[in-house]
C-alpha cells in the first residue's frame, strides 16, 4: 500500500510541542524530564552534515505520526559541544532514545523511514494509548494534510487493538479512496459492525464509494457539456455532468448544476437532483465550506 508523504506543517497545533530545538541548558527539561511522559528521540546533527539533512525530515515525519507519544529534540553539536561531549557523540547524525530519564538505544547515520519507524515501534511497543480519540484526531489531521501513509499507519495501529473501531475503519477506507484503491476501501468499510453503520463518518465513506461507482459509468465531461449546451433543459445530461464533475474534484460546479435542475424542475426524476445533492453533502462532510452554502441555497430555492 503506497500513499503520499506530505507532512503537517510545523505550526500545526496538534504537533507544536513534539519537536523542539534543544540546547545544553535545556537538555534536562527537554529530554530527561520529558522522557518520563513520552519516548524522546534526541537527534544530534550539524549544519555541515549532509546525511543529517536526509534524516531530519524522516525523523520529524515518524515522530508526528505517533500523535504525541513520541517527541523529538534536535541538538546542533557545534552550538552545544558540552552535551555532545558528555554523551560521547563521535559521528553525525546520531540519534538516542530516552525514556524515564535514561537512554534506551540509538543509531548512527542516515536511515530510511522503514528502519526509523521499526526502531521507534520497538521502543514504544504496540499498545495504543488510552485516549483513542486523541490518536484518531492526529490521524485525521494527517489525512487532511494528504499524508496518507502516516494516517493509515495510525488507523492500523488502532485497529490492532480494536478491530471494529468504526472511526479507524472509516479513516483507513478514506486513505484507500484518496489513493484510488476503491475495492480495498469497500472491503475496509464493510468491516464496520452493523450497529455502527449509521455513524456520520461511515455514511460519508459509503457516499463517496457510491459516487465513485456512478462516475465510472458516465461519459466524458466534454460530451456531457456539449449536450447541455445544445439543450439546457436536458436534465439527465446536467445530472450526469454534476456527478462527473464531483468525481473530478470540481465540487462547486457539480453543486451548481444540481441546484440548477432543482430550480428548473423540483420534481424531476422523483426529486433526484435534490437527493443527489444531499448525498454530495454527506460525502463531502460538514468541514467542507460548500456544504453550508449549498444547503442555504437549496433551502432558498425550495421555499421561494
Amino acid at each position: 500500500m503506497e500513499f503520499g508523504n506530505r507532512r503537517p506543517t510545523s505550526d500545526d497545533a496538534a504537533f507544536a510541542d513534539v519537536i523542539v530545538n534543544g540546547t545544553t541548558a535545556s537538555f534536562a527539561k527537554d529530554v530527561i524530564e520529558a522522557s518520563r511522559d513520552a519516548l524522546v528521540l534526541v537527534d544530534f546533527w550539524a549544519t555541515w552534515c549532509g546525511p543529517c539533512k536526509q534524516l531530519s525530515p524522516i525523523l520529524e515525519k515518524v515522530v508526528r505520526s505517533y500523535g504525541g507519544r513520541v517527541r523529538l529534540v534536535k541538538i546542533d553539536v557545534d552550538a552545544n559541544p558540552a552535551i555532545a561531549g558528555q554523551l560521547r557523540i563521535q559521528s553525525m547524525p546520531t540519534v538516542y532514545a530516552f525514556r524515564d530519564g535514561r537512554p534506551l538505544d540509538g543509531f548512527m547515520g542516515a536511515q530510511p523511514e522503514s528502519v526509523v519507524r521499526e526502531f521507534v515501534d520497538r521502543l514504544v511497543g504496540e499498545e495504543v494509548p488510552g485516549n483513542i480519540d486523541d490518536v484518531l484526531k492526529s490521524a485525521d489531521e494527517l489525512l487532511e494534510e494528504n499524508d496518507l501513509q502516516g494516517a493509515a499507519e495510525i488507523y492500523a495501529a488502532v485497529l490492532q487493538e480494536d478491530r471494529e473501531n468504526a472511526a479507524a475503519l472509516a479513516g483507513l477506507a478514506q486513505c484507500y479512496i484518496k489513493s484510488d484503491d476503491i475495492e480495498r476501501a469497500r472491503q475496509t468499510i464493510a468491516l464496520v459492525p452493523p450497529d455502527k453503520r449509521k455513524l456520520a463518518m461511515v455514511q460519508s465513506v459509503q457516499a463517496q464509494l457510491d459516487l465513485a461507482e456512478k462516475v465510472a459509468g458516465l461519459g466524458s465531461l466534454g460530451e456531457l457539456e456539449e449536450r447541455i449546451e445544445f439543450n439546457p433543459g436536458d436534465h439527465q445530461a446536467r445530472f450526469d455532468l454534476a456527478i462527473a464533475l464531483a468525481g473530478a474534484g470540481r465540487r462547486e460546479d457539480a453543486m451548481n448544476h444540481l441546484l440548477e435542475i432543482v430550480r428548473r424542475d423540483r420534481t424531476w426524476n422523483e426529486d433526484g437532483a435534490r437527493k443527489q445533492l444531499l448525498q454530495f453533502f454527506e460525502a463531502w462532510g460538514a468541514k467542507e465550506p460548500l456544504v453550508s452554502d449549498g444547503r442555504r441555497r437549496l433551502s432558498s430555492i425550495l421555499f421561494s
